[in-house]
């Protein structure tokens, strides 16, 4: 059977992305469940694949897209079978194996998760691997003993997926979030999904002290560089910071007195290669803790061939919450 995906082949050096349509005979051999992709998204790392600004594909040619959910049309996995609905985040997914901005995958049974039935397949892709990052990171919060009347909680990059599904699932669960960004004109948006109050990343974002006044209980990072320094140096003492992202670099240029002197943890978070009981913890959590207008407040619906184009803007941080890529249209 053929079907349309989003191919990444590299000529010179240079990658290159359109929409090829492929035959069900082309996909990868090593999977044993296929699936009829219903929906797709566009995460950073996403667009840092289309774009090829950063060496995320380690195979060529590549099927783009680390998220995927729809339903199996046949499977060898003893867990699957025709006719579940089922979810794919990470697993090197879009990298070094074929991924879903397609009408079709095979992928491994022992990578998927099944979909609550609190979500359709467009809503659990308005979610994907930013969202489900997000709940890891509220996840990990809580197991280090956070809780609402501990005090404030910083979100950085507050307007794109990890920090927009945070401030809706931090404010619901009774969290007063603070919310960072570059976009003041979003300020009432983030308020709208449950901030307390916006700041500007402009106060973080630039070298600072290694240890500075002590604000924050926690602080979900999806930014990297000076900011998660900055926001270490300002987490209370016992505090908990999480780190999941890179939007402003992969450098740490830190001290390590916030984590000596005021015995602040820093957590970082890995969603593509977490274990499945912690996936299916976090998808549960979310069809708990996620309130359905929230989550349709952050998500736009796309077609596969205007993926191309979305993954251009978010790594141009063009992009507000989460973007949801139907590609069957």
């Amino acid at each position: 059977m053929s079907f349309q995906a989003l191919l990444l082949t590299q000529v010179d050096g240079q990658t290159h992305a359109a929409i090829a349509r492929l035959d069900d005979d082309q996909l990868p051999q090593d999977g044993d469940v296929l699936v009829a992709i219903d929906a797709s998204t566009i995460n950073y790392k996403d667009g840092l694949a289309i774009t090829g600004r950063s060496p995320v594909v380690r195979k060529w040619p590549m099927v783009a897209g680390i998220d995927g959910a729809g339903t199996v049309v046949s499977s060898s996995h003893p867990r699957w079978k025709a006719g579940d609905k089922v979810i794919l985040n990470g697993y090197g997914v879009g990298e070094t194996h074929w991924g879903c901005l397609a009408q079709r995958a095979r992928l491994k049974g022992d990578w998927l998760v099944a979909l609550p039935d609190a979500f359709t397949t467009k809503q659990a892709m308005g979610i994907g691997t930013a969202g489900y990052t997000a709940m890891l990171s509220v996840l990990a919060l809580e197991r280090a003993g956070v809780r609402p009347d501990d005090g404030e909680v910083l979100v950085t990059g507050a307007s794109g997926g990890v920090g927009t599904v945070a401030i809706a699932v931090l404010g619901k669960l009774g969290y007063r979030v603070v919310a960072s960004t570059g976009k003041a004109d979003e300020a009432d948006f983030l308020k709208a999904l449950g901030a307390a109050e916006v700041m500007d990343r402009a106060a973080l974002s630039a070298p600072g002290k290694p240890l500075q006044k002590e604000r924050w209980a926690a602080v979900v990072d999806a930014v990297g560089s000076h900011t998660l320094v900055n926001a270490c140096a300002q987490v209370r003492y016992g505090g908990a910071v999480t780190a999941c992202g890179l939007a402003q670099g992969m450098d740490f240029p830190a001290s390590v007195a916030p984590f000596i002197l005021r015995g602040v943890t820093l957590y970082g978070i890995d969603s593509v290669m977490a274990p499945m009981a912690r996936r299916e913890e976090a998808w549960r959590r979310l069809a708990e803790d996620l309130a359905p207008d929230r989550l349709a407040a952050i998500t736009k619906e796309i077609g596969l061939g205007e993926a191309i184009e979305a993954g251009r803007r978010i790594v141009e941080g063009g992009m507000r919450g989460r973007v949801v890529v139907d590609v069957n249209r």
